[in-house]
């Protein structure tokens, strides 16, 4: 066998050591052991006092994971549109509260809260494609007159919004199938004449996080095993191209930020069905899908729902452990990972 500089400079190769993939995968999986631990074993005194108790640890890390989901809802349509197609829009945030209302109003109307959803979906999908049509069709290119439309767009929104609905906070009712809670195979604690108690949680926050698991899911084989994926990603890279090879170009962006526009819609009621509907959530939500895009990565669909992951964890850890600075930490987090890796965790190096 001849040295080369490679198999000197490498410790593997000469059977030493691990390469820097191991380590880090030695790292996750004893971080799992770890949390499984946490999870399933009953906790000693000290580890009780250090993170305050069994229940409000877990329960942190279940809103987390919900709140996850929810910002990847959010998120993945805003990824679609900006990460994806490269279109500033940052008019998004109004997109999911006009289809909160939406879906208030048809929920309220017909009595069935699928209705609601459905059409938070479609009249926020139409509502995209008539701004695809009209302003982004326009100002293909153009970044900057882009943000400064999509801004003057969202506070036209916002106050119209305002107008019609007024400040009320809004709730939107979850069917009957939907509601209460249900005990899971956790014990969070042993009482003193040995009874087991177990963590209850709502059930439509699981169901929350079951409905981004599916859609994310979705979204990706669309993207990476569909033809309509490929000629997106083609049209990203080469429009004149793709238009060569006799692709409507215009026709394909335009469903796509319908579909942007409607999962930011459907995002809308089902998150104003979890917490609720009021002016204001515009910005909140608008705020977390750029976070998640620029810690994920512009344009992954993967990268979306680990940023979203990251975020919502940070969030609902920071507001039992660190309520004072608890808002920071999504910023810091965006903070370090612009610093070391500016792309995004998942996205492409330019």
């Amino acid at each position: 066998m001849v040295d080369t500089p490679d198999s000197r400079s490498n410790p593997l190769a000469q059977g030493q050591g691990m390469t820097r993939r191991q380590a880090w995968g030695l790292v996750v999986l004893v971080a799992g052991a770890v949390f499984i631990w946490m999870v399933f074993a009953q906790w000693p005194d000290w580890l009780n006092a250090i993170l305050i108790s069994k229940k409000a640890f877990l329960s942190a890390i279940l809103n987390g994971l919900t709140l996850a989901g929810l910002y990847f809802l959010v998120a993945s349509g805003f990824t679609l549109v900006f990460g994806l197609m490269r279109n500033v829009n940052l008019a998004h945030g109004s997109l999911y509260l006009l289809g909160a209302y939406i879906g208030y109003e048809f929920a309220e109307w017909t009595g069935y809260w699928l209705i609601g959803v459905a059409a938070g979906f479609l009249v926020l999908a139409v509502v995209g494609l008539v701004m695809q049509i009209l302003v982004f069709r326009r100002l293909e290119g153009q970044d900057l007159r882009q943000t400064l439309v999509t801004i003057g767009i969202s506070v036209v929104a916002a106050d119209l919004m305002l107008a019609y609905w007024g400040g009320t906070t809004y709730q939107i009712l979850t069917p009957h199938w939907l509601s209460g809670a249900i005990k899971l195979p956790v014990v969070t604690a042993v009482r003193s004449n040995g009874t087991e108690v177990f963590l209850v949680y709502p059930f439509y926050r699981l169901i929350v996080l079951l409905s981004a698991i599916v859609i994310g899911i979705g979204l990706w084989l669309l993207i990476n095993r569909t033809r309509i994926g490929s000629m997106i990603r083609a049209g990203v890279d080469d429009r004149d191209m793709l238009a060569a090879s006799g692709v409507n170009v215009h026709f394909v962006f335009a469903i796509v930020f319908a579909l942007g526009a409607g999962l930011a819609g459907l995002a809308g009621v089902v998150g104003g069905s979890a917490l609720s509907v009021a002016p204001g959530e515009d910005i909140r939500y608008l705020l977390a899908s750029l976070v998640v895009v620029i810690v994920g990565g512009m344009g992954s669909i993967v990268g979306a729902a680990i940023g979203a992951l990251i975020i919502g964890l940070a969030e609902q850890i920071g507001l039992v452990y660190f309520p004072t600075y608890g808002v920071v930490l999504t910023f810091v987090i965006m903070v370090i990972t612009l610093a070391i890796r500016p792309q995004g965790l998942m996205g492409r190096s330019l």
